[in-house]
């Protein structure tokens, strides 16, 4: 019998874990009009992309002084633009002080996440023969299954791979949106969005039979419709990050 059964009270909710893709604004310094400036600029090369979305203020590469952030501005200039500021990630503890202040979540930084442990060289021994001696033990991750998907992805829907590529046997359509911690494979015209590498991976990269794309992102960097249209459109490519540029080549080239 359940919990809920047995004490007969009914429970309002359950917490479970969940995998959910967000965008990171890497922020170098704070100025306000140049932020919102910035910001219009951005939104204006694909606004369907960023209305409504989650933001995470990376902190990571800041330069500027830890007295010019104001983290209520930027949440303030981000909700005119209909973008929503969830949290930060890395920053000092008087960064993350004021990230607090201002009721966000705070994300480990890449130097603030689990790091390796290391067990120490192995030990000689000089009791008898038979005595265990200490070894580093080395485990390496298993790599994440594809997932495949067999019927086409249409306008939106939006179909996740949060632990390794993502294969789809059929086209993507305009307004649909399909993402994974790898690459992307669509085997049919790619219409819609397509994000690999959203957690950060650099060489994922982008297959598709037809490159008709509404967006492409890499690790974050992305390419819009406009800018897609003056290399191989409409065309069979693969797309993937060179120092921070998206590259499109033929894959009958690649």
């Amino acid at each position: 019998m359940s919990e809920t059964a047995v004490s007969g009270v009914k429970h309002c909710f359950q917490l479970k874990s969940a995998s959910v893709s967000m965008t990171a604004l890497e922020l170098y310094f704070f100025d306000d009009e140049a932020f919102e400036s910035t910001l219009r600029d951005k939104i204006s090369q694909a606004p369907g992309f960023f209305k409504d979305i989650p933001l995470i203020v990376s902190l990571e590469k800041y330069e500027g002084l830890s007295s010019e952030l104001d983290f209520f501005k930027i949440i303030g200039t981000c909700r005119r633009h209909s973008i929503h500021v969830i949290g930060v990630r890395g920053g000092n503890d008087d960064q993350r002080r004021l990230a607090r202040g201002a009721s966000l979540a705070l994300l480990p930084g890449g130097n603030q996440r689990d790091q390796e442990i290391d067990t120490g060289p192995a030990t000689e021994t000089t009791g008898a023969a038979d005595s265990p001696t200490p070894a580093r033990v080395e485990t390496r991750a298993e790599p994440a299954a594809a997932k495949i998907i067999n019927q086409p992805v249409r306008s939106g829907q939006q179909v996740y791979a949060p632990d390794g590529d993502l294969i789809i046997l059929a086209p993507v359509q305009a307004g649909a949106e399909v993402l994974a911690a790898g690459n992307v494979h669509v085997y049919g015209p790619l219409r819609g969005r397509a994000l690999a590498g959203i957690h950060g991976a650099e060489h994922a990269r982008v297959f598709c039979q037809s490159l008709e794309a509404e967006l492409v992102s890499i690790a974050g960097h992305y390419k819009i419709s406009e800018d897609l249209q003056d290399n191989g459109w409409k065309t069979a490519v693969q797309i993937q990050l060179r120092d921070d540029l998206l590259v499109v080549t033929p894959l009958e080239k690649a």
